[in-house]
């Protein structure tokens, strides 16, 4: 089983990247948000799943363990195949997927290609208390220490996708300033944005 895979970026698609491993280039599903802000040359870390067909094999990596866990949580729901799943989690925070669980609301699960009404109500009834609950009082009034320690986790995550840390901190800094409560609070919410920030301005730069 490949758990992780920290290489060189040779190419990023709009849902997957190839990285570069001891010579070995891995192709890898990722979420759309990922595969965006990933560039050509620079370190990519990936937590990963290996799924072993008769005819492939499929990797699929994710930016953070927990997006990684609910991939795999998803993947047990009754008609929810690795494509599926990474959309989920492509459109998804894994924050905005537990609430949906935990409110007993298949909506946002039916606006994923892929995902019928069926399926979608599958999702919340059979990972009902599998996953964590969102912090949503801290989402409401996040605490100075709790606001550091998401800022603090955004830039790791940021660095080990291969951002230079000072790039990471400041960007993080500036996305957390503009973003709302809710979004500051969640460390997958504000990875996503400060990615999507990231994204653009690294591709105006000097890198040909």
């Amino acid at each position: 089983m490949i758990s992780s895979l920290r290489g060189t970026v040779l190419h990023a698609a709009v849902d997957a990247v190839i990285v570069e491993v001891g010579g070995v280039g891995f192709h890898v599903a990722v979420p759309v948000d990922l595969a965006r802000g990933a560039r050509s040359g620079e370190t990519l870390a990936l937590h990963t799943h290996l799924v072993v067909r008769e005819d492939a094999l499929a990797l699929f990596g994710f930016a953070t363990r927990e997006e990684l866990e609910v991939f795999v949580q998803l993947l047990q729901v009754t008609g929810v195949g690795p494509k599926s799943a990474l959309g989920v989690l492509s459109h998804l925070s894994v924050d905005q997927i537990a609430a949906a669980v935990g409110d007993d609301d298949d909506a946002p699960f039916r606006k994923v290609s892929g995902i019928g009404p069926k399926t979608a109500k599958l999702i919340v009834v059979q990972l009902a208390g599998k996953l964590a609950p969102p912090a949503r009082a801290a989402a409401a009034a996040p605490t100075r220490d709790a606001a550091a320690d998401v800022l603090a986790q955004v830039t790791q995550a940021l660095v080990g996708l291969g951002y230079p840390e000072k790039v990471a901190a400041e960007t993080v800094t500036t996305t957390a300033e503009s973003a709302d409560d809710a979004t500051r609070a969640h460390t997958q919410a504000l990875l996503r944005l400060t990615l999507a920030a990231l994204g653009p301005a690294r591709q105006g730069g000097t890198r040909g």
